[in-house]
């Protein structure tokens, strides 16, 4: 018989792991919980018999690949893979591997929410109504949500549930930017100074890469109108958070709702969280009991067809599948 394929996950913060478990086991591979608390030198302990690495959050550098020989894909738990080195794993033949049709409704949800509760400034109420102040007054504006533009930075699957989420509300424009993206008839394609300057309500839905990295950036917050919102449940690197939070305490726009951060978790110390015209959470827009469950399976079945063979459905560092192993970097 031959040796079992070890199947190697470096972040812990499920509740279980049955479905793992059960599905590698009857492909003849074992799981194995190994978490790292973000630490390269623990990963690199944790992977060295890995064939198959599992991820959250943890960094898989080069260095980490290069411990792990006979690893042949690093499948991430969730959509964005900003933490794993993909140049180096392909230069080494690993595939890198992600799970981006799983929480689809959570995360638009989450947008939609977030930017509710700033439209409707709930942070502020709550906090006077639990403080003992009662007031029917008008302390700041507040604006409707029909006849709004909304603008989205990104034009995937969440992009376009938010928007379809969002068309209940009565928005009467939609203005979306993705240059990978095809737009239906009803979205109008802008550049992204086009959107902050026009957009009433701005939701970004983008990766995070070189080119995104502060994305919204003070020159662009400058764009935007003083009745804006722009509301962040992508990456947290898309957002110049100090000049987020300037343009905030000055008036220059309305509000934020932000789920992301970089790094995580931020600093409480940071003067954005003293403001009460932005609305903050921790990273928990992907998250539903029944989306996590699905995340698990669809991040383990990746895995599945790894081992048999097979090209992984969602593979983000391709060359051709068939080239042989020979040619793999040592």
């Amino acid at each position: 018989m031959s040796e079992r394929k070890q199947v190697v996950a470096i972040d812990g913060g499920y509740a279980a792991y049955d479905q793992e478990e059960t599905l590698l086991a009857a492909a003849g591979a074992e799981y194995h919980l190994r978490p790292c608390g973000g630490s390269e030198e623990a990963v690199l302990d944790a992977v060295h018999d890995a064939d198959v690495i599992m991820v959250r959050e943890s960094p898989v550098t080069r260095r980490v690949l290069e411990g792990a020989p006979r690893c042949k894909a690093v499948i991430r738990y969730g959509i964005g893979v900003d933490n794993i080195d993909q140049a180096a794993a392909r230069e080494r033949h690993i595939m890198v591997c992600n799970v981006p049709d799983y929480g689809t409704d959570e995360v638009a949800t989450q947008a939609v929410a977030l930017a509710l509760a700033v439209v409707r400034r709930l942070r502020l109420h709550d906090t006077e109504v639990r403080a003992g102040r009662w007031s029917t007054g008008v302390s700041k504006p507040m604006h409707r949500l029909r006849g709004a533009t909304l603008g989205l930075v990104g034009y995937g699957r969440i992009a376009r549930m938010t928007q379809a989420m969002f068309a209940g509300f009565g928005i009467a424009r939609v203005m979306a930017f993705d240059p990978q993206a095809k737009m239906p008839e009803a979205v109008e394609a802008a550049d992204v100074d086009a959107i902050c300057r026009e957009a009433d309500l701005i939701s970004l839905h983008a990766p995070l890469t070189i080119e995104t990295r502060k994305l919204i950036d003070g020159r662009r917050l400058a764009l935007m109108k003083p009745s804006a919102i722009l509301v962040n449940t992508a990456r947290g690197g898309l957002v110049d958070l100090d000049a987020l939070q300037e343009a905030l305490a000055s008036g220059r726009i309305l509000g934020a709702g932000l789920d992301v951060f970089d790094p995580e978790p931020p600093d409480p110390s940071h003067p954005i969280f003293a403001l009460d015209n932005v609305v903050v959470t921790n990273h928990i827009g992907w998250y539903s009991e029944e989306s996590m469950r699905d995340l698990q399976r669809l991040a383990a079945e990746e895995v599945v067809r790894v081992l048999r063979g097979e090209p992984p459905r969602h593979w983000l560092n391709p060359w051709r599948f068939h080239e042989k192993s020979e040619t793999r970097t040592t």
